[in-house]
């Protein structure tokens, strides 16, 4: 069987389309950005015990009315003199003030990241690091867990998408930042951390004690399973559970095995996925879409610009069932929303999360970074996901609550349908 590798491994990429922007409690999750800085020499500040840039004027255009600074640097002082717990860390201060300003948004996926939390999230984004092994993101602005990873202490501990995180630690989450609580949920390996749950169907809250450990994602199962009334194993299983930096490598190898199994159907496990890298969602459809444009992307400006199928569609014609369900997001909607709009695959499961917005990462020089959404996704239908998700076309109503271990009815009822 001839080897289908048309699809190069992607680099190192910074467009994301991350639920949380992979702000994992794992933890799962350079333009304008660096110009003001670069420009304001305030990242000089740090170490130095001096500010430089103070009386410099933002570029030109940029205030479209008064803005008196004094205020800030007024604030300063008084946190600095006044503040029962004196004295406080310039840097502290310094990367708090970042925050703030862009937490003004108001958008809960454009963040600022501190150094340290920048090295975390490139670490994440590579496939390793410590935590509990959940996906964490901001729904009608409670902390709520998008998705437990498979084999991780949060799975193991019983965690499930939709649990609402109402305590951490002790600390009441109401009005947390998203942020926030990724940094009170990650930790070192063998260190503990309590939850406070609410979940679906059961009456009173309840706490959940996890102990943290070295979290390794692995992007890309495979595996041949047999239809329900069947023993022979002619269906191929393909498990995505994140777009990072070696999904594309790790999914091309399993296509290959796939096809020399010569199998009667294709099952692509989206479910739990939280999304990643834009454009490695693009190449993932591209082994089912050809000749058209796998996904949307409208900016500030309101065109709207197609990211076009690459490569030779491989898998296009191939009986494909793509399993979803509400930890499924983003980079995971833009595969099931282009195979559903072409009916190159039959989508089956529960209503996915619904995040239609697209992140990059501009890093700055102090090894901090911003994470700004700059743009919004629709399929190639025209369809926005924002808030919507994706409609599956054979629903699968799942009891969490009431699931046994082990057992994957979305799977199964794909399974029935290939007897």
């Amino acid at each position: 069987m001839e080897e289908f590798n048309t699809i190069p491994s992607p680099p190192r990429r910074r467009k994301i389309l991350p639920l949380v922007g992979l702000l994992l409690v794992v933890i799962f999750s350079f333009g304008a950005g660096y110009y003001a800085g670069e420009e304001s020499g305030l990242q000089k500040a740090i170490g130095s015990g001096q500010v430089f840039g103070k009386e410099s004027d933002p570029p030109a255009g940029y205030l479209k009315s008064d803005v008196n600074f004094s205020l800030f640097w007024q604030v300063w002082k008084l946190l600095q003199e006044q503040y029962v717990d004196r004295p406080i860390a310039e840097t502290k201060l310094f990367y708090g003030a970042l925050s703030g300003l862009v937490a003004g948004i108001g958008d809960p996926y454009t963040v600022f990241l501190d150094p340290k939390t920048a090295a975390d999230f490139n670490q994440e984004l590579a496939g390793s690091f410590e935590g509990i092994g959940a996906e964490i993101g901001l729904r009608d602005s409670q902390i709520v867990i998008i998705a437990p990873l498979p084999g991780t202490p949060a799975e193991k501990a019983g965690l499930k998408p939709k649990d609402r995180i109402i305590v951490i630690n002790g600390r009441d989450t109401s009005g947390m930042t998203l942020e926030s609580a990724v940094a009170a949920i990650r930790g070192k390996r063998g260190t503990e951390v309590t939850l406070k749950i609410i979940r679906e169907g059961i009456s009173e809250p309840f706490e959940v004690k996890i102990v943290r450990d070295k979290i390794s994602i692995k992007s890309v199962e495979f595996s041949m399973k047999s239809a329900s009334d069947s023993k022979q194993a002619d269906i191929a299983y393909i498990k995505i559970s994140h777009f990072n930096e070696d999904t594309l490598s790790n999914f091309s190898a399993a296509v290959n095995k796939a096809l020399n199994e010569n199998p009667r159907a294709i099952i692509l496990d989206l479910q739990n996925n939280p999304g990643g890298f834009l454009e490695t969602a693009v190449d993932v459809a591209s082994y089912w879409v050809a000749n058209n444009p796998v996904v949307l992307q409208q900016t500030h400006s309101e065109e709207r610009t197609e990211f076009p199928a690459r490569g030779k569609s491989p898998l296009k014609g191939q009986k494909t069932i793509v399993l979803v369900n509400a930890g499924s997001a983003s980079a995971s909607e833009i595969v099931a929303g282009a195979l559903q709009d072409y009916n190159l695959a039959t989508v089956i499961g529960e209503k996915t999360f619904g995040k239609g917005s697209v992140q990059e990462l501009q890093s700055l020089p102090d090894g901090s970074a911003v994470k700004i959404t700059v743009a919004k996704w629709f399929t190639p239908k025209g369809r926005s996901i924002e808030g919507e998700g994706i409609e599956p076309d054979i629903v699968v109503t799942v009891d969490r609550a009431k699931l046994d271990d082990g057992k994957d009815p979305v799977l199964e009822r794909a399974l029935e349908l290939l007897k």
